[in-house]
């Protein structure tokens, strides 16, 4: 039974880990509790191991090794983890959110279906400034929901359309998963968001085809907005024109600034045309010279700074300018002046922002010390080994293993969460992955879609609980209409999750078919074999240099030098006189020092 025992420490160990957290014990203290009590039970039962158990008290003194250095309270990648969250949630307190989705409810209001496209173009924008599902979902649950019931919308679909938005901040960068994903991996934060960047984006588009689809087949179940709502009334064709004028604007400052500039012509082009527009619609707004239609100004006005916000987190870091702390370092500071630039930045903003921060970037950290001390005890049992071995014999080969590896984490995504999983899951994945010849970065971003779902899974799913937590549980008045409206019932919230997780698993699905949706942050890849060498012929010389065949005359008139004698070594002019050779010692009689 000891022998037993002793030789299947690493998959007892793994199943005691998720009994543990089925139970609910909090994830850090399970993971630490966890590996403390089967470090000191391999040393007991070493002996009956056969080998197989690498344990000795001695190992212990490496754990606060592994808690200050470079895997943990050194480790300068999670430093952009504060950065971002800090960013995220001062943007929520600026009310950035709320007038995005005003703007593009009313741009998108007169076609049907209008505010679930608002609030999908919305959550994107979100994802790219904020990377935080919370403040996401909570957001546009508070603003978009009561709007959407009020103007009729299916209740099953707008819960979904709105949890499933939020969630975009999972994949789309400055995602917080992928800053853990790459520094699990052990690789570059900066690919990963360049790998994960078409992938998010495409997935918004699948999120809006299945909004046109649903258009199309219920027309009912999302009207458009009626004429007394749209209160910035119309002027899409002025926005229009504002769009040409801007791309004119852009290329004429390129091909102005391209001889000084070279390759940064062409944003720093675009940024003198958005600047431009920019300045024209606050003066219009402001001087009443209604130029631009008011739609107009309010699109240009609302949607440039979160985008140029954008450009200052994720084009520093994509163009090699900045490294994702410092990308999140300026994107904290661009935070607080569009904060400020609103009105809205006080001091309870401030600590409201450190507080939150704090306690999201605490709770990763305890995550991560008792993953170490989880990871300690497991690779001393060789789980590695047995995980790896378990992996890679999958039938299929490499699409066994990913079909298998997804599975696994979408089954276990009902029970944990996405840090949960970034943590314990990854670190066994990853060599098993890299062994199989898989690029870490497509298959991070491959785990970052499908973690995306442990949001949207009923009954578990974060994103469902944020959206139960603002959406109403008994009828009210509405404001604007008083008419009264019913409330939002849990099963409608998990039953409109349900096709975006089927949106998600077919994103999956394209990731693994597609890969070059996430290998495009390679760059081209250049052929050796297309590489052509040339050499610089020299006058008077052959090619690589040897002496003009059959006697012919440098160019340049003159006598052709003589064939040097190549079976002679070379002479560098007239010898030196030789030097006397030395008497020979004799070697019968002692050394003298004399």
């Amino acid at each position: 039974m000891m022998e037993f025992i002793a030789q299947n420490m690493a998959p007892i160990m793994f199943a005691s880990l998720i009994v543990f957290l089925l139970i609910g014990y909090p994830v850090a203290f399970s993971l630490a509790a966890n590996g403390l009590m089967f470090f000191f039970i391999g040393v007991l039962l070493s002996p009956y191991s056969g080998g197989s158990i690498n344990l000795a008290w001695p190992l212990l003194h490496a754990l606060p090794d592994n808690f200050y250095g470079s895997r943990v309270m050194s480790n300068d990648t999670l430093l952009a983890i504060p950065f971002f969250t800090f960013m995220g949630i001062v943007l929520e307190r600026s009310g950035m959110a709320e007038d995005l989705l005003d703007t593009i409810g009313q741009l998108f209001g007169p076609i049907r279906g209008g505010l679930a496209y608002a609030v999908i173009f919305v959550g994107a924008l979100l994802a790219a400034t904020t990377g935080v599902v919370a403040a996401s979902v909570i957001a546009m649950g508070l603003i978009s929901l009561p709007i959407m019931l009020r103007y009729g919308y299916d209740r099953r679909l707008a819960s979904g359309v709105i949890a499933a938005s939020g969630t975009l901040a999972q994949i789309i960068p400055p995602s917080l998963v992928l800053i853990v994903l790459a520094d699990q991996l052990g690789r570059s934060v900066g690919d990963m968001y360049a790998g994960a960047l078409i992938p998010g984006l495409v997935l918004t588009v699948l999120y809006m085809s299945y909004v046109l689809i649903m258009s199309i087949i219920r027309p009912n179940s999302m009207p458009a907005l009626p004429l007394e709502a749209r209160t910035l009334g119309h002027g899409v064709m002025s926005l229009l024109v504002a769009l040409v004028v801007t791309v004119a604007l852009s290329y004429a400052a390129y091909r102005y600034l391209a001889p000084a500039h070279g390759d940064n012509a062409d944003i720093l082009g675009a940024t003198a045309g958005v600047l431009f527009i920019y300045i024209v619609a606050i003066a219009d707004k402001r001087l009443n010279f209604n130029m631009m239609s008011r739609l107009t100004q309010q699109v240009i006005i609302v949607l440039i700074p979160p985008l140029a916000l954008i450009f200052l987190v994720l084009g520093t870091i994509f163009l090699g300018i900045a490294t994702p702390t410092e990308g999140g370092a300026m994107g904290s500071v661009g935070a607080l002046i569009m904060a400020a630039a609103k009105g809205r930045l006080s001091l309870d903003v401030v600590k409201q922002a450190l507080a939150s921060t704090t306690r999201l970037s605490s709770f990763v950290l305890f995550i991560l010390i008792g993953a170490r001390v989880f990871s300690l005890t497991f690779y001393g049992v060789n789980g590695h080994i047995w995980v790896e071995h378990l992996l890679t014999s999958l039938p299929g080969g490499e699409t066994g293993f990913l079909i298998g590896v997804n599975l696994l984490v979408f089954f276990l995504a009902f029970f944990l969460d996405f840090f949960e999983l970034a943590f314990i899951i990854v670190p066994l994945l990853a060599p098993a992955a890299d062994k199989l010849g898989i690029d870490l970065i497509w298959f991070g971003v491959l785990l970052g879609v499908n973690m995306q779902t442990s949001f949207m899974h009923p009954p578990f799913g974060f994103a469902l609980f944020y959206l139960r937590s603002v959406a109403a549980r008994v009828p009210y008045l509405d404001r604007l209409t008083g008419k009264q409206i019913a409330p939002v019932t849990t099963g409608q919230i998990y039953w409109g999750a349900v096709p975006f997780v089927c949106i998600q698993v077919i994103m999956i699905g394209l990731t693994i078919a597609f890969p070059q949706m996430v290998m495009h942050y390679k760059g081209t890849t250049v052929d050796p074999g297309t590489i052509d060498y040339q050499v610089p012929e020299m006058p008077g010389l052959s090619p690589l240099g040897t002496p003009p065949a059959d006697g012919a005359a440098p160019a340049g008139g003159g006598t052709a030098p003589a064939t040097p004698d190549l079976s002679q070594p070379p002479s560098f002019g007239d010898p030196a006189p030789a030097k006397p050779a030395a008497p020979q010692p004799d070697l019968s009689q002692p050394p003298s020092f004399n």
